[in-house]
């Protein structure tokens, strides 16, 4: 092989993989209180682990309870270590099911939404 193709192959090689992280999106990865599960008293918070870094100005988490009403502290926030944590503290729930919504941008400029729910037993 010449290096003439020796070298197209590297430049082909690097720019598909720059193009593989450019398409890159923030996937939520896990979640505490984990999606769709049953928990035993009120959580002080829900912490959303994604994929990607987030951008904090665009990414946000909001929680609600079964009639749509708003029951976290409307302080989500990336976390200042781990900028693919997304967190919010909540108001002490009752028994019942929640529903987490959330809507971040990664640090690529690309939007992810989507949601979850869990239950608070009695």
């Amino acid at each position: 092989m010449s290096i003439r193709r020796i070298a197209f192959a590297c430049i082909a090689a690097v720019a598909w993989l720059a193009s593989a992280t450019a398409a890159a999106h923030a996937f939520l990865d896990h979640a505490v209180p984990a999606v769709g599960s049953s928990v035993h008293r009120s959580p002080q918070d829900v912490r959303l682990w994604f994929t990607e870094k987030l951008e904090p100005t665009f990414s946000r988490v909001r929680v609600v309870d079964a009639q749509g009403k708003r029951v976290d502290r409307d302080d989500s926030h990336v976390d200042a270590t781990d900028a693919s944590v997304l967190t919010a503290s909540l108001q002490r729930l009752a028994p019942g099911t929640y529903r987490v919504q959330w809507r971040v941008v990664s640090v690529d400029t690309h939007v992810t939404e989507g949601d979850y729910t869990f239950e608070i037993k009695d």
